[in-house]
């Protein structure tokens, strides 16, 4: 009769080896500290942008685009208006993850970096934008801070904006990018 007792509880034994043994699959319990997974999203590319982020290589039907409009503003700066294709923003506190059609925007006035976006709107400030003709740049990150590319080239677009003193024109779009939006 002691094998009707132990019967039950060696199942449950080795039910509890079978799932603990799936559960070792995974790779969780090996990660070290400090390393991060292999996204299964795009391939990291060798390439950087300019502070050395890589470019995340993502499949041309499946790219984000953006398209960049900049505007005058009738009380001084430029507002900045985003359009984009296949992407969302991230809202703040997002995980450190690269996903497929997520993330934030950069933008870069002349190359240089002005602000992380998680809207599609902006105001730029007067002071930015001083008397001549700028580059205006919004380009697409992952919320890992990798770059999403296509064919090796940063997916973003530029809008050229002139200043001129109290007067401003309207800004001329970009040329298309390998992912199809507009670039300087």
């Amino acid at each position: 009769m002691w094998w009707k007792r132990g019967l039950p509880g060696g199942l449950a034994v080795c039910a509890l080896l079978l799932v603990a043994a799936a559960g070792c699959g995974t790779g969780e319990a090996h990660e070290q500290p400090g390393t991060q997974s292999p996204s299964p999203v795009g391939k990291i590319l060798d390439d950087t942008d300019e502070s050395g982020r890589h470019y995340r290589e993502i499949d041309r039907a499946q790219a984000p685009q953006v398209d960049t409009e900049v505007t005058p503003d009738v009380a001084g700066g430029w507002d900045v208006r985003l359009d984009l294709h296949r992407f969302r923003l991230s809202a703040t506190g997002a995980g450190a993850t690269a996903v497929a059609g997520r993330g934030l925007a950069y933008l870069f006035v002349d190359g240089r970096m002005v602000t992380r976006l998680r809207t599609s709107a902006y105001h730029l400030p007067a002071g930015l934008v001083p008397h001549g003709t700028h580059h205006v740049t919004a380009r697409l990150y992952a919320d890992d801070g990798t770059v999403w590319a296509v064919q090796g080239k940063p997916v973003e677009s530029t809008a050229d904006v002139t200043a001129s003193g109290a007067e401003t024109t309207t800004p001329s779009a970009g040329t298309p990018t390998a992912s199809g939006s507009p670039t300087g």
